[in-house]
């Protein structure tokens, strides 16, 4: 087991592009419904609070489901993460969304949080500390015990 390092840099950020992808696509079917009732027209998203509502709940229903339940989300499945507590355990409900709004906080000064792991001493970026988590590289052969 190693936590994600230098090299976890790339793994991280493609398994980002993978979660982007995906989260993109729900973000599109989520807001089938709004579009269908102005009659096809799309929604100024500054002018309807619901829908910006809707489509945090969206993202945030994406990344804390799959961290609780399985510990990663699709993108960190393919690229060989996981998130876990200090314990090795997975997250639970309340760990993984305290993780969510940090990582909001952390993307939110040009990604400053996020880049922070490339000078943290344990390789973590803000979120991770915030919430008590770290993001861990199990290569192929072996399995997490979560």
């Amino acid at each position: 087991m190693q936590v994600a390092n230098k090299a976890g840099l790339r793994r991280r950020l493609a398994a980002i592009l993978y979660d982007c992808l995906l989260v993109f696509a729900l973000l599109m079917l989520a807001s089938i419904p709004f579009v269908a009732h102005h009659d096809g027209g799309f929604v100024p998203p500054n002018g309807n609070l619901g829908y910006q509502l809707t489509l945090l709940l969206v993202i945030y229903a994406f990344f804390v489901g799959f961290w609780v339940y399985k510990g990663r989300t699709l993108g960190m499945q393919s690229w060989g993460l996981q998130i876990e507590t200090g314990n090795h355990q997975r997250p639970g409900f309340r760990q993984a969304s305290l993780r969510f709004f940090a990582a909001i906080l952390s993307w939110a000064p040009a990604g400053l949080g996020f880049l922070w792991q490339l000078w943290d001493k344990d390789r973590l970026t803000w979120h991770d500390r915030i919430s008590n988590t770290r993001l861990v590289y199990y290569p192929r052969n072996q399995k997490s015990d979560l």
